[in-house]
């Protein structure tokens, strides 16, 4: 599919030329420190050495206090208390964290995840009714919540207070809980609105701790959970996230909890640094399948292990769920793409709104994910559960996907989530108006340019500036992600040095060796998937191509090579 480059105008040239002398950089650097609301040496040193200090007061959080003083309340008289929280990555990895600070401190504390197939996602019934049958009288939901304004009723008839931590976008009315913690509650002046429901849980214990005057490094010992969460949530790796996501990572590499150490010998991971990629692509999703494809609680059972042992048989199990789930989305996105593919009036529309009463539900997301790939457009995939039409949507860059479903809120029993990812529910017999709908509100509100892949590009770079200082200096940038995504660099005018050629099993990807002109510089560099472009490589042609720059490791000895995303021939002679 034809990608569209959209390069970053340069920010403004007296904030670069100051940035470039004080840090002593190069006018590239110190643009992308613009691009990124870094304009003095005082935010650049923040930036770049981010310090838990730096976190905000959590009693800045709405309802933190009452939240808070309800937890010392329970500890007091001696409630049971019960940590609730949502089957993925973000849920599960808040409940470990909470439960794991709290049992430090006291005893009678339990956990509980929600089946996925038997009570969907959020605050259910049956968890209400668990925590009523086991004398609980405080609930401390993680990663849901918000919207549970008819649960809270029920869990209040039932003598059960609820503390609420989420992070979603709450509706209008409020649930009638002990507290509702969520930065993007309209009435709530907490400084940064995109922390992940673990973050929103960190933030809880954070206040906790200090009223009650523990040490601050037992939470802090929990810090790489916070750092899975994000990476997995996707939430934007920017103010607090980032300094999460920096200590996160710097334990996580150094010395992580037992459960994730062994998810990280399972992945092939030990004994070398861990990014943010690999827990997207590889932590991530060993922990989510466990709410997939068995039950959520067992990714909660390895987080919080304490016996390496255990938590190693643990880890395997996880693992196979994670080869079960792997099968799964495979088999359901080829089938998928090939209902498509063969309808040329689903080809054409504007949106993707799939259903398959046999699909798997723990793996529509993904499958959902896939597709909106390949098609390049808002797509939600509907498969049956409990007699209704249950699914994930995915959207495409710059498309609101929550508000187009939201204008389809008559139709549905429940929806939530965020601009780019959500989940809704619906009767069966409503599908068709909700795909003409859905369809309807699609084509009237994107832009052609939407529906178009777009490679966002930073700078343009010479291949010649490419050297271990500026590299040393772009590694500073890390952790990458949303709103601090990794640079990606133009060089326009660059040339086979004779030297490039097919490489893989199936001869599908390039290995170049590219030069400019006026230049001696060789960079080498990668291109998957583009081994069709390679009689345009070697014609002597220049062209244009888009990259992120990356260290190599063979045989012991480090260099720098450029990862190519694209590659343009816009040059006839």
């Amino acid at each position: 599919m034809e990608k569209r480059w959209s390069i970053k105008p340069e920010s403004d040239d007296e904030t670069i030329n100051h940035l470039s002398e004080v840090l002593n950089i190069n006018r590239v650097l110190a643009n992308l420190l613009v691009q990124r609301g870094v304009t003095n040496y005082d935010e650049a040193k923040a930036f770049f050495r981010p310090k838990l200090t730096d976190l905000h007061n959590p009693f800045l959080m709405k309802d933190m206090e009452e939240a808070v003083h309800r937890i010392v309340k329970a500890f007091d008289n001696r409630e049971r208390i019960l940590i609730y929280g949502d089957y993925d990555v973000d849920g599960t990895t808040s409940v470990a964290l909470v439960y794991s600070f709290l049992s430090l401190h006291y005893n009678h504390i339990d956990y509980y995840i929600p089946n996925r197939y038997e009570e969907g996602y959020g605050i259910s019934y049956k968890g209400i009714d668990y925590a009523a049958d086991n004398g609980i009288t405080l609930v401390i939901a993680l990663d849901c919540g918000i919207k549970a304004v008819e649960k809270m009723e029920y869990a209040r008839e039932k003598g059960i207070d609820f503390i609420i931590c989420d992070h979603h976008t709450p509706g209008d009315v409020l649930p009638k809980a002990a507290a509702c913690l969520d930065p993007k509650r309209p009435d709530c002046n907490y400084p940064d609105k995109n922390l992940s429901g673990c973050g929103v849980g960190f933030k809880l214990m954070q206040g906790f701790c200090r009223f009650k005057d523990y040490k601050e490094s037992q939470l802090y010992d929990l810090i790489d959970l916070v750092a899975v969460s994000i990476a997995s949530d996707i939430v934007p790796i920017t103010g607090e996230n980032r300094i999460l996501a920096y200590y996160g990572l710097e334990k996580l590499n150094s010395n992580p909890g037992i459960g994730l150490s062994s998810i990280i010998k399972i992945a092939g991971m030990e004994g070398r640094e861990i990014t943010i990629s690999d827990i997207v692509f590889k932590i991530g999703p060993r922990i989510n399948a466990a709410g997939r494809i068995d039950a959520g609680s067992d990714a909660v059972d390895l987080l919080v292990s304490r016996d390496s042992g255990n938590a190693g048989l643990m880890s395997k199990d996880i693992d196979e769920c994670n080869e079960t789930r792997k099968d799964l989305d495979r088999s359901i996105t080829i089938e998928a793409h090939d209902v498509i593919a063969n309808n040329p009036e689903l080809l054409n529309k504007k949106s993707t709104v799939l259903y398959n009463k046999d699909w798997h539900k723990g793996v529509i997301g993904i499958v959902a994910s896939r597709l909106t790939e390949a098609f390049y457009r808002p797509t939600v995939i509907l498969t049956e559960s409990k007699g209704f039409a249950t699914g994930s949507a995915r959207s495409v860059e710059g498309f609101d996907l929550y508000k187009a479903i939201e204008s389809c809120s008559d139709l549905l029993e429940n929806f939530g989530g965020h601009m780019y990812a959500a989940g809704l529910t619906l009767k069966i017999e409503n599908i068709p108006a909700f795909q003409e709908r859905f369809e309807q509100y699609v084509e009237d509100n994107i832009l052609p340019e939407q529906l178009i892949p777009q490679i966002e590009i930073d700078a343009h770079l010479h291949l010649k500036d490419i050297t271990p200082k500026f590299y040393r200096i772009l590694k500073q940038f890390r952790p990458f992600g949303p709103g601090n995504m990794k640079p990606v660099f133009a060089s326009n005018r660059v040339f086979d040095y004779g030297t490039s050629k097919c490489v893989g099993k199936d001869r599908d990807h390039l290995k170049l060796e590219i030069i400019e002109e006026h230049s001696a510089a060789i960079k080498q560099g990668i291109a998957f998937s583009m081994g069709h472009v390679i009689d345009n490589i070697k014609s002597n042609k220049p062209f244009d191509v888009c990259y992120t720059v990356e260290e190599n490791v063979y045989n012991g000895i480090t260099t720098l090579q450029v990862m190519l995303k694209d590659i343009k021939f816009p040059y006839s002679e």
